[in-house]
Parts: C-alpha cells; structure tokens; sequence
C-alpha cells in the first residue's frame, strides 16, 4: 500500500512560498522616520508659502505673490526629492498628512517674517538630520543632505536680502507698491538663476 501524501509538508511549502522575501533595508529605522518626518516639514513650507502667494495675490500684491507661488513649488520639489530618495534606498516613503497653515497676516513685513523663522526650523531640522547620518556613518544620506544644507543657506540669505529691503523702503501702506516691485525684480532673478543652474546641470 503506498505511503498517504504529506499534504502538510505540500501545505507548509506552499505558504513558505507566498511569504515575500525580507527587505533589506539601507536605512536604520530611524533614519526612516528622520526622513519621513522631514518630507512633511518641507510639505507643510510648501502649502505655508501658498497660502502666503494667496493672501498677496488676495492684496493685489502680484510681485510678492509670483515670489511665494515659486517658493511654494520649490519646497514641493525638496519633499519629492526626500521622498524619491527613501524609495531609492529601498525604504517606505509616506505621503504626509499636511496641517491647516497659517491664513492670515498682519502686514508684507510678518509675512517674511514668518517665512525666515520657518526656514531657520527647517535649516535646524537638516542639521539634526546631518548629525544623525553621521552618527549612523550613512555616508550616502549624508552625500544627499549637502544639497539640502546649501539649500537653506541661500534661502535664509534670499529672506533676510527681503526683510532688508522691506526695512530700508518702510512698509507703511504707500510704500506698498515700491515693495512689490523690488520683490518682483528680486523674484525674476531667482527664476533666471536657476534657469542658468539647470542649463549648466546639463
């Protein structure tokens, strides 16, 4: 008489076989979450800034609003960069869930204000995430963080350049007009560097 089948070894390999392989994971744990919580913060500066461009375009004030339209783009771009990254690295990127940012402001000069104290949030943020590369002597998160400290060197730099000229002009009502101007100007410099960056990128 033959042997019964061993439908429990046949049962056992074949979930054995449906059990996905393990990731291997080119990240710490930590460093995942660093970087996930850092996608969101720079989600949130993008939806900031927008509400930003939408309280000046509201203001008729179509210098200052092109220059946060921009800006609120080019954070888009440093989250999909982080969020590109973490799936390079094989890890599991999460789309944020972004808070209600601010909606109203008192005048043009809080405005960028407030965008300076963010930026400098932002910069301390890269730092820690910088620190901890380092600590965790992942060479290649620390490569791709450079880009992020020049980053927000030169937008501190752009925003204070802002508050500066804001403070030489005056931002009482008739000065208004002057301010829009300047951050117009300031604006389509921004935009022309980068044009040439890109060109000479390629």
């Amino acid at each position: 008489m033959p042997p019964a089948p061993c439908y429990f070894n046949l049962m056992t390999l074949f979930l054995l076989s449906c059990v996905p392989p393990k990731r291997y994971l080119m990240l710490t744990e930590k460093m995942v979450k660093t970087l996930n919580d850092q996608v969101a913060m720079e989600g949130y500066a993008s939806f900031l800034y927008l509400s930003m461009a939408g309280w000046f375009d509201y203001k008729s004030m179509k210098g200052c609003a092109a220059f946060m339209y921009r800006q609120s783009d080019e954070e888009h771009m440093h989250m999909m960069k982080i969020f590109r990254y973490l799936l390079e690295m094989n890890a599991h990127a999460v789309s944020p869930g972004i808070k209600q940012p601010l909606v109203e402001f008192a005048d043009v000069k809080s405005v960028f204000e407030e965008t300076l104290a963010h930026e400098r949030r932002v910069t301390k943020s890269i730092n820690d995430l910088v620190e901890l590369a380092i600590e965790e002597s992942d060479h290649a998160t620390y490569a791709f963080l450079q880009w992020y400290v020049a980053e927000q060197r030169e937008e501190e730099n752009l925003i204070r350049t802002i508050l500066d000229t804001i403070t030489l002009i005056g931002h009482g009502s008739q000065s208004l007009y002057f301010i829009d101007k300047e951050i117009e100007a300031i604006n389509q410099a921004e935009v022309a560097e980068n044009g040439k960056s890109k060109k000479n990128e390629e």
